[in-house]
């Protein structure tokens, strides 16, 4: 199941205050289909295997990271995970394989993301596949300049029952969240065979290797999200099982190309949409921002920006942490709270706690590159102050971000 919250969780949970109207959200489906030759024929589709399911949750209180330059906060203000209501949600999506039957297309492989009809969703699950669908035909509108760091949408069809199958190129199926799994359960394996006896080179060449990997999938994250807030749009929902893999074969990670998907609520920045209707999907990002002190266009412009950097900081720890540690030792909601909750975001008394204890070790060493590049971007990141959070450019330049391919 993809978990999230409305700002900051590793896994983005999303809330639906308001109803919708469905024939709104049609209108403007249908009427972006014809700008970009999309394949809407579900004859052109043959429609496989299911692949898998995931939900959204609904979180029915506030979320409340200290935000703000003069923000005094107590343990209590950033633990907030630990007392929201947080319930499932009525949003299931499907995953399938298929492919193209039809067409100059004609046998490529393609992933269906279904949204539930009316019926089993609610107006909810329309809303959603409404904006996914229009924020990659924003994104993909010029052939000449698409990004190789977003999934492709090639087309998609509306049943009889109402499920709107959407249909991205086959990427890959494998998520960030499960190269994750996979390393931490090798790492597990590794140690409960050899122990201490492991040949020294073998782990210094793997450790060499994973870094490698981990690199280049935050450099390929960081391109994704500078892609997007460069044309004035939010991802929303970033965390490990929204970014899709080609392949999670550290020897392969020369031709690794991460690339982000799961945009049901990417959000429009531009200054003309934040001098309108925001849209009700947004509804939680810009109460947050009204929180810490943003209120104008320009304003909760750069909070929504220093919205995702946060949650892409949260990301960096995931991806830092868990792919060198034994299963079980840490886990995504375990490490928000340790930064967020124990440490109150001060990252320099988390490494301190880290250093201590040996099953994080490998962990540590790799933040600690650069004379300590990985904590000091990372603290960037997440500055409880989103108005000194770095741009995603401005992240992609930093030191830490080639250190580990060197």
């Amino acid at each position: 199941m993809l978990l999230a919250t409305p700002g900051h969780c590793l896994f983005p949970l999303r809330r639906i205050h308001k109803p919708y109207s469905l024939s709104r959200t049609r209108t403007t489906r249908f009427c972006c289909r014809a700008s970009l030759n999309l394949i809407t024929n579900s004859d052109s589709f043959e429609v496989g295997r299911l692949i898998g399911s995931y939900g959204f949750m609904n979180i029915t209180s506030s979320s409340g990271s200290p935000l703000g330059a003069d923000a005094e906060y107590s343990s209590g203000d950033v633990g907030r995970l630990r007392v929201q209501d947080v319930g499932e949600g009525s949003v299931k999506i499907r995953l399938y394989d298929g492919r193209v039957s039809q067409g100059p297309l004609r046998g490529t492989p393609v992933v269906f993301k279904v949204y539930p009809g009316q019926r089993a969703g609610g107006n909810e699950a329309d809303m959603m596949a409404a904006n996914e669908l229009n924020a990659h035909l924003f994104l993909q509108n010029n052939s000449n300049d698409i990004c190789q760091n977003l999934v492709l949408l090639i087309g998609g069809f509306e049943t009889k029952t109402g499920e709107q199958w959407l249909a991205f190129r086959n990427h890959g199926k494998a998520s960030a969240a499960d190269y994750a799994k996979v390393m931490s359960e090798r790492v597990s394996k590794t140690r409960a065979d050899g122990g201490q006896v492991w040949n020294n080179f073998e782990q210094e060449e793997t450790i060499k290797r994973r870094r490698y990997f981990v690199t280049k999938l935050l450099q390929g994250i960081m391109r994704g999200l500078a892609y997007m807030h460069d044309r004035e749009r939010l991802h929303q929902s970033l965390g490990p099982a929204s970014v899709i893999l080609n392949t999670i074969v550290e020897r392969d990670a020369v031709y690794l190309v991460p690339r982000l998907r799961d945009l049901a609520f990417s959000v429009d920045i531009g200054y003309t949409k934040l001098e309108g209707d925001p849209g009700l999907l947004s509804d939680g990002l810009w109460r947050r921002a009204s929180t810490a002190g943003a209120f104008t266009p320009m304003e909760k412009r750069a909070f929504g920006i220093a919205d995702d950097i946060y949650e892409a900081g949260l990301l960096l720890a995931y991806l830092a942490f868990l792919p060198f540690c034994e299963a079980g030792i840490m886990d995504g909601l375990s490490l928000q709270r340790l930064l967020e909750s124990t440490f109150q975001l001060d990252i320099g008394a988390t490494r301190e706690y880290c250093l201590a204890d040996d099953r994080l070790l490998d962990a540590v060493n790799f933040l600690d590159l650069g004379d300590g590049a990985g904590w000091e971007l990372l603290q960037a990141m997440l500055n409880p102050d989103f108005r000194k959070r770095p741009t995603a450019q401005a992240v992609l330049n930093h030191r830490f971000m080639t250190v580990g391919s060197l």
